[in-house]
């Protein structure tokens, strides 16, 4: 059922309770389910049972009453089709068939915008992700994260926020130094395994890559970087460090062109200390009274904002923490007018939320509690050939996300993206997951983009085949529309809306992959119970070619949403053809 709907349902209860609780200070809050038992209906409200004790009434009595009231208000006509009383006093109704079927026309008319909300405007939301430290190439669960960031911040700007999609780069600290010195190593002409290699070194060839373009003099920038010209020089190990970093920020920007992720902006940690970002924040919570000095150290009273035990901001060799910077660019974000920050991270970052947000707190510059929001995910097993793949030669330790998206495209970019991508968020953040290459390359309904992306193929197909002028199954007729299949495929239709607003709501772009897959179900199902072009009767012909239609627009939003593509030809499952052959011959026996 549309949001409009709903709230013409909700008008309908509120017309029927006005004269009820006049001249009392009550003020219902009516609330609208579906029913757990389909059989029910399609709406359910316990409005009665809520108010009944107040009005020191029977529940079903009063229950009663309102449906004889909401039933006898013309505008419920064409709406409600029905109105009865269950068990204590809940009242199930049934939406009018025309309705249900309008949610085509509305797809229709919308396009594009169908689903699509405004309960975010004026607000600017800041989404973190990926921001990973330029030592090395992204891995998969780098992958996961911009899966995950991405899908989010299409969520937030699908319901009217302003959205800026950050990267930080932790160019600052201990594993950049390590960084510096594996490459020197490998300039100077030793390899892993050497009895001069440093013990914390970087074994990937990639090092290798970079200290050969060192020596050669090569020049390299990031996206939004400055150019770096390698010395040459082996013993120069500040020229190295400079090249290094921007080799491999140069490396995941092509990582990430190779995803289909874009960023509105980088942000360098380095610039905290540079800009005195770092400093300023560390005497604000001086200032704020909730530091103490002890064993030579500078403390943070965070057990005063629920941690379970102060924190070390600066150690006594003067170096800071690794929260301490992070306060710091939160403190950026807030000022920066971001009304709500979302970090996306892995699930090793638990230990720091608590004492981040203490920080936040205790600068008291009217920073909300709970800010900033964390998504956190657990790891990613790569499976292929029924094998875990721990390890890729180019990066020496871990699956790389260019590896992931090479093999399962088999070549292939765009269809290694979209299998990434969709299999990435396919499941809650917070849950392990198995990326199996062999199920990506599949074309069954095993392999899940490709179940959703053929949905929309076939529909594709179908209306190749008709050869029809669309524009016309904008106004045809649909109350031909009344069979099973077809109310199930109506209100996933109309659930839509629905489903996007909740997944921003509980930051869970995972919803929208299952949602899919569930409407691509429906579309499959349907297509095999009632072949549309089939059908002798031109107005029933025409009504499910819109309702196909409409179903194609919904997936092909969907899939843009999450950054898959949607394609209007794709190569038939083995399974699929053999059920579209037995169709055609109906004497033959079914598989």
């Amino acid at each position: 059922m549309l949001a409009q709907q709903k709230q013409q349902i909700v008008a309908l209860f509120q017309a029927a309770l006005a004269p009820i609780v006049a001249g009392t200070d009550l003020t219902p809050n009516v609330v609208l389910e579906r029913p757990r038992d389909p059989s029910h209906g399609d709406v359910a409200c316990n409005i009665a049972m809520q108010l009944a004790k107040q009005l020191k009434t029977n529940p079903r009595e009063l229950a009663t009453r309102l449906v004889a009231a909401l039933l006898a208000d013309p505008q419920a006509a064409g709406l409600v089709e029905s109105a009865d009383v269950a068990g204590p006093g809940f009242i199930n109704l049934r939406v009018a068939a025309s309705a249900k079927q309008s949610v085509v026309r509305t797809v229709l008319a919308e396009g594009e915008a169908f689903g699509r909300g405004s309960s975010g405007a004026g607000h600017h939301a800041i989404i973190e992700f990926v921001s990973a430290n330029p030592t090395g190439p992204l891995h998969v669960g780098h992958g996961r994260q911009a899966a995950l960031g991405d899908a989010l911040s299409s969520l937030f700007e699908s319901q009217g926020h302003a959205v800026t999609r950050e990267f930080y780069y932790n160019d600052a600290g201990v594993q950049i130094a390590t960084l510096a010195n594996s490459v020197q190593a490998r300039a100077r002409g030793f390899k892993p395994g050497d009895a001069e290699w440093p013990e914390s070194a970087y074994n990937g060839d990639y090092i290798a890559d970079i200290a050969a373009d060192f020596l050669a003099g090569k020049t390299v920038s990031a996206s939004d970087g400055e150019p770096a010209t390698a010395s040459g020089n082996p013993d120069d190990l500040e020229s190295i460090r400079r090249f290094a970093v921007a080799y491999l920020r140069n490396e995941q920007d092509q990582d990430l062109q190779a995803f289909g992720v874009k960023f509105d902006n980088y942000y360098l940690e380095s610039s905290l200390y540079a800009d005195g970002k770092v400093g300023e924040a560390v005497q604000a919570l001086v200032d704020a009274g909730v530091t103490y000095e002890q064993d030579g150290a500078l403390w943070l009273k965070t057990t005063d904002y629920g941690d379970d035990k102060d924190r070390v901001m600066r150690k006594s060799d003067g170096t800071y923490t690794y929260f301490v910077p992070d306060v710091a660019y939160h403190m950026q974000k807030f000022r920066r007018g971001f009304d709500q920050a979302i970090n996306i991270q892995g699930s090793d970052h638990h230990g720091t939320i608590a004492r981040v947000r203490a920080g936040l707190q205790a600068v008291n510059i009217g920073i909300p509690q709970g800010y900033p929001d964390y998504v956190l995910h657990k790891m990613v097993t790569v499976m292929k050939n029924g094998e875990e793949v721990k390890i890729s030669k180019r990066a020496g330790s871990y699956v790389t996300v260019r590896d992931l998206i090479e093999w399962s495209g088999n070549g292939d970019i765009t269809r290694g993206r979209d299998a990434v991508r969709f299999f990435l968020i396919s499941r809650k953040a917070d849950t392990e997951f198995v990326f199996d290459v062999d199920v990506a390359l599949a074309t069954s309904e095993e392999n899940p983009v490709y179940y959703v992306q053929y949905a929309h193929a076939r529909i594709c197909s179908a209306l190749a085949n008709w050869g029809g002028d669309e524009a016309q199954l904008e106004t045809v007729d649909l109350s031909p529309l009344t069979t099973p299949h077809e109310a199930s495929l109506l209100s996933k239709l109309a659930a839509y809306p629905e489903v996007l607003g909740r997944a921003k709501l509980e930051l869970g772009p995972h919803q929208v992959a299952f949602y899919l897959r569930e409407l691509a179900g429906e579309l499959h199902s349907y297509y095999f119970a009632h072949k549309w072009l089939l059908d002798d009767d031109e107005p029933l012909k025409l009504a499910r070619l819109a309702l196909a239609t409409a179903t194609r627009q919904v997936l092909r939003n969907g899939l843009a949403l999450i950054g898959v593509s949607a394609p209007a030809k794709m190569e038939r499952a083995p399974a699929e053809a053999q059920a579209e052959a037995q169709a055609a011959s109906p004497d033959e026996p079914q598989a």
